[in-house]
């Protein structure tokens, strides 16, 4: 059983390594390259959903490399990580379960984004990284040499192209040195404990390539030996990455088992939808040399597997799985309720965070509705409720109670939308996003919020009045009352005909004309001179030259722009608000509140 000792002289735990980096930057690309395989294109929007995991053994490595000495370890476990910074939940996950990680950074762009939140992550972490200056190929001038080692493939290189990519990869080493690591191109670097290597590469022509492996296979066998043989035994403990039904087995679950070892009959505790599944493995199945547990059909029957390895676990009772979720094996001195305990736990400290108010979120996975939930809540975003699985009637119903009507919204990742569910939204007016790339089904969701608050301001902007500010002119008064003509200027506002004006906060008339040279017009904006007639005052009187006058405003609609939709008005009108607020609320602090 998996509880048992391993022999003395076994082998070393595969080690894990991460790929990070910025979106497009090349991470799917480059283990494509290594395995020779083509999962990049598979990806929607070309961008990593989901950890996938391959096992790159090292005879493989061996050869790719033609080392003079051989290694102990027995190959290396990359997790393709995915790369927006909407995933940074899943790696900080990955971060925190890795031995190594490559840090893939376009040597033409440089550091973006997500190549700091990934660098935050391995330092949180104390996680050995080495920086894959990726696409050299691109450099102007750079002649491409299929496979070739870097060194030799830079020494052919012209000296124009040689005296680019020195400059991009010391721009790379300030940008770390500006991080806090020490750093050096991989073949200057005498210590990579510490210094961080960075190794120039080319994910499309396999430039370099060798050199990083050697780095991180190098890394593995004189930096982490004690940490691998501590981790070579003992009872399976993993993540589950996806659950599927598979033909002659039912349902099973895509593990990436990181720690210890799992033997068929073991009894081994899975999160599930709703309390933790316990039950026992009747199959383990491995996808060949270099296959991608993601991406392969066909798998080699096993009886034992030992970490670091991504595996298809069969077992019964795994239909409410959770993608996501933790897997552990109970070990022979363990008690099963301890163990259930434990993934209860884990799985509690994982769920989004949800509010009274807030948009419904679906995902096929625990750990994208993870990294959807940070992404709405940096977005500030709130989330009323969120669950894996098909959008449904439920999920349409419970939309529909929101009462903001930007709130009434279902955001489904990667899920189909049940027949029922659609038709049901349409007539509860509820808005269904689908997209298989999370930061793109925020944007439409956001775009579709932003287009509704820009309606439903231009509506209310047609049902208030606006402030205006005007100032009578001197030498500028052609008729003392009945009404009274004056020369003003318009100084905040348009000031329109028929409407109430003030004067430090009481009414005194009402403009019953405007004129300009000569004309009649029912408007004048701000910076124009015209003549008003105001109906009420007497010059002399009630107002004077050089008042400075304001439109009335009702309460109601002061209220309405200065807690609504004060942002969209115009910095005049805002002034002229703001003034006429002080006024009256000089008067009555209340006014308008």
């Amino acid at each position: 059983m998996s509880g048992e000792q391993e022999p003395e002289d076994a082998e070393l735990r595969t080690p894990i390594v991460s790929v990070l980096g910025h979106v497009d930057h090349g991470k799917t690309t480059l283990l494509d390259r290594i395995r020779g395989s083509a999962v990049a294109e598979d990806e929607a929007g070309s961008i990593t959903q989901h950890i996938g995991s391959t096992v790159v053994p090292i005879d493989v490595i061996e050869r790719i490399c033609s080392p003079d000495q051989s290694f102990d370890v027995p190959g290396l476990l990359f997790i393709d990580t995915p790369g927006h910074h909407a995933f940074t939940t899943l790696r900080s996950r990955g971060g925190a379960l890795s031995d190594i990680a490559v840090l893939v950074v376009d040597v033409n762009d440089g550091f973006q984004p997500q190549t700091m939140e990934a660098i935050k992550i391995l330092d949180q972490y104390e996680t050995p990284f080495v920086v894959a200056a990726n696409k050299i190929d691109t450099i102007p001038g750079w002649n491409p040499r299929e496979d070739m080692g870097f060194m030799e493939s830079f020494d052919s290189q012209s000296e124009r192209a040689q005296q680019e990519l020195e400059e991009n990869v010391y721009e790379l080493i300030g940008d770390l040195h500006s991080e806090g690591f020490n750093a050096d191109r991989f073949d200057r670097v005498k210590d990579f404990r510490k210094n961080v290597g960075v190794v120039p590469i080319s994910a499309e022509t396999g430039e370099g390539v060798s050199d990083l492996l050697m780095v991180l296979v190098g890394l593995a066998q004189r930096f982490l030996k004690d940490n691998l043989e501590l981790h070579a035994e003992g009872p399976g403990v993993g993540t589950v990455v996806e659950v599927k039904e598979e033909r002659g087995f039912g349902a099973t679950v895509d593990v990436l088992l990181y720690d210890g070892v799992v033997e068929v009959d073991d009894t081994v505790v899975v999160a599930g939808q709703l309390d933790p599944i316990v039950t026992e493995v009747r199959a383990l199945l491995k996808p060949p040399e270099l296959g991608e547990i993601r991406a392969e059909k066909d798998f080699e029957k096993v009886d034992r597997v030992t970490a670091a390895h991504g595996i298809k676990v069969a077992a019964p009772d795994l239909d409410d799985a959770m993608a996501g979720g933790p897997f552990r094996v109970v070990g022979d001195d363990e008690d099963v309720t301890e163990v259930v305990a434990e993934v209860r736990r884990e799985m509690e400290e994982i769920e989004v965070e949800t509010e009274d108010e807030g948009v419904v979120i679906k995902a096929d996975t625990v750990g994208s509705l993870e990294a959807m939930g940070k992404t709405l809540k940096e977005a500030e975003i709130p989330v009323m409720s969120a669950s894996e699985g098909a959008v449904s009637r439920r999920d349409i119903v419970e939309a529909e109670t929101a009462e903001e009507r930007e709130h009434r919204a279902v955001l489904a990742f990667n899920v189909d939308v049940l027949d029922d569910a659609r038709e049901y939204a349409e007539e509860a007016l509820v808005e269904i996003y689908e997209a298989d790339v999370i930061y793109r089904l925020v944007e439409e969701y956001e775009n579709w919020r932003d287009e509704l608050e820009h309606e439903q301001t231009e509506k209310i902007m047609e049902a208030v009045s606006l402030p205006s500010r005007f100032r009578i002119l001197h030498d500028h008064v052609f008729r003392q009352s009945d009404p009274a003509v004056v020369g003003v200027e318009v100084e905040a506002g348009v000031l329109e005909n028929n409407v109430a004006v003030e004067l430090d906060g009481e009414r005194v008339g009402v403009v019953k004309g405007i004129q300009r040279q000569g004309e009649d017009v029912e408007k004048a904006s701000q910076g124009e001179q015209v003549s008003v007639a105001i109906d009420g005052p007497t010059v002399g009187r009630d107002i004077d030259e050089d008042d400075v006058l304001y439109t009335e405003l009702p309460e109601k609609h002061a209220t309405v722009l200065e807690q609504e939709v004060y942002e969209e008005v115009d910095e005049d009108v805002r002034e002229a608000l703001d003034e006429y607020l002080d006024i009256k609320r000089d008067r009555d602090p209340f006014w308008g509140k």
